[in-house]
């Protein structure tokens, strides 16, 4: 490494009363390089660069780049030194066109309206020698996830930054959008710049990367170069032990269907369609697997089967008997357990004890309610067990939830579902937003549930963890299922393509087979 870095962040802290998110940092970034932040959801990575990129304002800490102290007020201070970012949530306005999007904020109205001709020249120029495929008229709203990624990123480039960051940019793309995105990066900094990649995803980083740094508990605990590690180390540093990479389970032997759907739609909240026609069954002993781009209907799903969103048409059976139209009180009371996308809104209430979130269905129920009245011990009791048995980290069952990291959060909340001992298993999202290690230890559990013979629907927008313990796969593009493939890494291509809206044939489709 030279002398004086291209950037040097050094002992950056950062925090927001007594949360610590940053504690102190120090980076450096070789200039014409790709080099990832790896690291788990809570690990500082995102933090670290909105200080970088002006949105957050660091508590101690200097940042030196380029050979001089550099102090960013704004993102468009950070833009004025040649650094951007593309943030995991696009910053677009949805109703206006690209080309609009790229020239707001950036001076007077009416002289960028005399030269907007101008601005859309440029525009198809950069995207062409990008290869971007960016069409200046076009309105945000009207692109696809994919297309509005690059639209992001070829901002950034307009604007002329020499250091792109990406935080988190493959978690919202296509097997076939991610090869296309990190040959980009490959090309930008052929280019001459450098890019920092944000990732928790071990493969692309592996795939993408010049140099690697590590973060865990908001501090960089290691930096290698690429060709020095491996993903088995990789997984420890971000873990701190070893981890299991991959997960043995014997073929599944299916029994009845335990959930049936047929012909199923319904509207989003908005009252717009969101699913079309869906039709599935998940049988006994066997983990089916729904993958797709994040918002292709996926939520809508999960909520009309667990009665939270009205059906326009079409049957729902548990165990055949039909539950279409049935309030979600009357759904949890039956042999139904969900563990929901988002366990802060729907699946917890933070400034409940553990005890209390443990029993947030079942309160007015036996062993935890007699003549009206809660059974303290028992109820404390009942969630020590599931402390124990998910070593979920905490005092004990009477902290609030809300101190728990989100990985001890989502083992609570599958603790207590499992706990119903249901026959069916809705899980969506099940490993969003928690470290590699209580991955590691959830798709085991997941794996004993399906041997106990539970029917499981795993909706997953990680191809990974679905690959690693699914049956099988149903792939959901625009609020329909294209398709079914076997968790067969070598068919990645093919899901891909699914998920981008490729139907499958019936020839496929019956080469597949149940």
């Amino acid at each position: 490494m030279s002398d004086k870095p291209f950037l040097r962040m050094d002992n950056i802290h950062k925090s927001f009363g007594e949360i610590i998110v940053s504690a102190g940092v120090t980076l450096e970034i070789e200039e014409g390089e790709i080099h990832s932040l790896l690291g788990e959801n809570g690990a500082g990575k995102s933090v670290l660069m909105s200080i970088l990129c002006g949105i957050l304002k660091p508590n101690s800490g200097q940042i030196i780049y380029r050979g001089k102290p550099l102090n960013i007020g704004s993102p468009r201070e950070a833009i004025q030194q040649k650094i951007g970012m593309v943030h995991q949530h696009f910053m677009l306005v949805p109703n206006l066109t690209v080309a609009e999007n790229y020239v707001l904020g950036q001076g007077s109205p009416l002289r960028l309206i005399r030269n907007m001709n101008e601005v859309h020249a440029r525009i198809r120029d950069m995207s062409e020698r990008y290869g971007l495929d960016v069409q200046p008229d076009a309105v945000v709203e009207d692109l696809s996830v994919g297309e509005q990624q690059r639209v992001e990123i070829l901002k950034v480039l307009f604007h002329g930054c020499d250091l792109l960051i990406l935080d988190e940019p493959t978690a919202v793309l296509t097997p076939q959008e991610t090869d296309r995105l990190l040959d980009l990066m490959r090309g930008l900094v052929n280019d001459g710049k450098t890019v920092i990649f944000i990732s928790h995803k071990l493969d692309e980083v592996m795939r993408a990367s010049d140099r690697i740094s590590v973060m865990r508990d908001c501090r960089v605990v290691h930096t290698t170069q690429v060709s020095d590690t491996s993903p088995r180390e990789l997984a420890r540093l971000m873990v701190g032990r070893d981890v299991l990479m991959e997960l043995p389970h014997s073929p599944c032997e299916p029994g009845d269907t335990v959930l049936s759907v047929e012909g199923l739609s319904c509207r989003n909240e908005l009252g717009l369609p969101a699913l079309r026609d869906i039709n599935l069954q998940v049988r006994k002993g066997e983990i089916v697997g729904i993958a797709g781009v994040s918002g292709n209907g996926q939520t809508e799903l999960a909520l009309a089967l667990s009665g939270l969103l009205p059906v326009d048409a079409g049957r729902i059976e548990l165990a055949g008997r039909d539950i279409t139209g049935l309030s979600p009180t009357e759904i949890n009371a039956l042999s139904f357990a969900h563990v929901p996308e988002d366990r802060h809104k729907m699946g917890i209430l933070m400034p409940m004890s553990l005890a209390e979130n443990a029993i947030l269905e079942r309160y007015d129920q036996p062993p935890f309610m007699a003549r009206g009245l809660l059974q303290r011990q028992k109820i404390a009791a009942h969630t020590r067990d599931l402390i124990a048995r998910f070593r979920v980290k905490t005092r004990d069952e009477n902290e609030p939830i809300s101190n728990l990291s989100g990985g001890n959060q989502q083992k609570l909340v599958v603790a207590r579902e499992l706990a119903r001992n249901p026959d069916f298993l809705l899980v969506s999202q099940l490993t969003r937003g928690i470290d590699i290690g209580a991955i590691e230890f959830i798709l085991q559990e997941m794996l004993k549930q399906r041997e106990a013979g539970r029917g499981i629907l795993l909706i997953s927008t990680e191809l990974e963890e679905l690959f690693a313990i699914c049956d099988r796969i149903l792939v959901i593009s625009h609020g329909e299922i294209l398709g079914e493939v076997p968790p067969d890494r070598d068919r990645l291509e093919e899901v891909g393509l699914l998920m981008a809206g490729k139907k499958a044939d019936q020839k496929d489709m019956a080469a597949v087979g149940h």
